[in-house]
């Protein structure tokens, strides 16, 4: 092995950037607290804090159950826990996507400001 590829082996460069090629995410943290998958997701937005709730509800009882997978019974049994009844009559699936479409448009579409009865 010649002089020159020796140097570039040890080069401290090399691991300034390490990098999990399979993630294509840095391995390294910084400093402070490590944050579950979950808290980030919430954290960036990809679930809302009803459906974090639910999912820390679930890891909680998993936990304290030992069970790494609950059945739908138990599932039931922790979204009862958390309050939630049944109070509206059940309808599809299919009018449920409909309901949530319509609400995220509605959400997405900027307010409109009220006008003042004086004007400058």
């Amino acid at each position: 092995m010649s002089q020159e590829n020796i140097e570039e082996r040890r080069g401290s460069d090399r691991r300034d950037s390490v990098v999990d090629r399979r993630l294509g995410l840095d391995r390294r943290r910084g400093p402070g607290r490590r944050r579950s998958d979950n808290l980030k997701s919430a954290e960036e937005g990809q679930m809302s804090q009803e459906q974090f709730d639910f999912l820390m509800a679930i890891e909680q009882y998993k936990e304290y159950n030992s069970r790494p997978f609950p059945t739908w019974t138990e599932v039931l049994e922790v979204i009862e826990a958390m309050g939630y009844r049944k109070v509206a009559e059940p309808q599809s699936l299919e009018q449920l996507a409909k309901q949530k479409v319509r609400q995220e448009k509605q959400d997405d579409q900027p307010e409109e400001q009220p006008e003042s009865a004086e004007k400058y």
